[in-house]
């Protein structure tokens, strides 16, 4: 099969097409032909060297695809030979051939594309496994998404409004800020011309908001801490802003305050199995009816994924970047 390897640790174009042997699914796997997948950030720091692959994954790149499942051990879930499937990996999408456990696979939401699909399983396990099961984002609570253009950004603004939550979002530019407005966000905040902590405290009556998800980490922490509502909840899914800050843990006492994070990629099946049994109940009606929607910037055919990880390293893009590989 084609597929697209890290040839060294490097700049985009040290990812390079290649010939792989097919994949072979083990027990409790599907065999995938893959239609697209989806580009996350996680994949360009497997790239630079910094993200390795957990024990026993493929060192393809690639967390997430969808296409139509060719062979495997369906077990008892229902799925058959042929069906169109999206799924979440450990690695390995970044082919025309990979295998998922099937407990991780979700059908293709009724009247979506494969590449529609393929930009879900990544960005929907993350932010319902952090924001609504770590952080227990509750009836009549507010959240704050750090980075509301990503791929995780556009998801979490869109997933909490759909179920009735009054959402903030952070972005690096007014027109950014506008894009978080039109996916669901009460107010999007320019970072770079504002005091994000000083307009969530104004937009909140001085109260602050309920859980933030926060991908940036550093010195964003202790200005998430001054706008966090007492009982509030921080879930810090990545680091972009470095692995190092200082809190006031005197606020984390008198406020009741919790600090959590989590990273979803080394998790167990069966911990993803249960992520993958709540989206189908809760959420794949809400993408089926059109009230959470994909948000696609720009997709390439597979041998481009150089191009596809320079995009989204300039941060220009607002929600996924894809590979179409069908």
């Amino acid at each position: 099969m084609r597929a697209i390897e890290i040839s060294k640790p490097g700049a985009a174009d040290v990812l390079r097409l290649c010939e792989r042997p097919l994949p072979v699914a083990r027990e409790g796997e599907v065999r995938i032909r893959v239609h697209a997948a989806g580009v996350n950030r996680p994949d360009v720091f497997q790239r630079l060297g910094s993200y390795n692959p957990p024990p026993g994954a493929s060192d393809l790149p690639g967390l997430e695809v969808a296409g139509e499942i060719v062979d495997g051990d369906l077990g008892a879930t229902g799925f058959k030979i042929g069906d169109m499937v999206c799924a979440l990996v450990q690695g390995g999408g970044y082919a025309e051939y990979v295998t998922a456990p099937v407990e991780q696979c979700l059908p293709v939401p009724r009247g979506m594309s494969p590449l529609e699909a393929a930009s879900l399983p990544e960005t929907f396990f993350t932010v319902w496994s952090n924001v609504f099961d770590r952080a227990q984002l509750g009836k009549g609570e507010s959240l704050l998404v750090q980075g509301g253009t990503s791929g995780i950004g556009v998801t979490a603004i869109q997933l909490a409004s759909a179920l009735g939550h009054r959402v903030f979002a952070t972005a690096g530019s007014d027109e950014k800020a506008r894009a978080c407005e039109a996916l669901g966000a009460e107010r999007g905040i320019n970072y770079r011309s504002e005091d994000f902590a000083a307009v969530v405290k104004q937009l909140t009556g001085d109260i602050g908001v309920d859980v933030i998800l926060d991908m940036v980490g550093g010195d964003y922490l202790p200005r998430e801490i001054n706008c966090l509502a007492d009982d509030g909840r921080i879930a810090i899914i990545a680091l972009l802003g470095g692995g190092k800050s200082q809190i006031d843990l005197g606020q984390v006492l008198r406020r009741r305050l919790t600090v959590t994070g989590s990273t979803l990629r080394p998790r167990s099946v069966a911990f993803k199995a249960a992520i993958a049994r709540q989206l189908k109940e809760k959420v794949w009606p809400l993408l089926e009816a059109g009230d959470v929607k994909p948000v696609i910037y720009e997709s390439f055919p597979l041998e481009q994924a150089a191009a596809a990880h320079a995009l989204m390293e300039s941060s220009q893009h607002v929600g996924k970047i894809m590979l179409q590989v069908v």
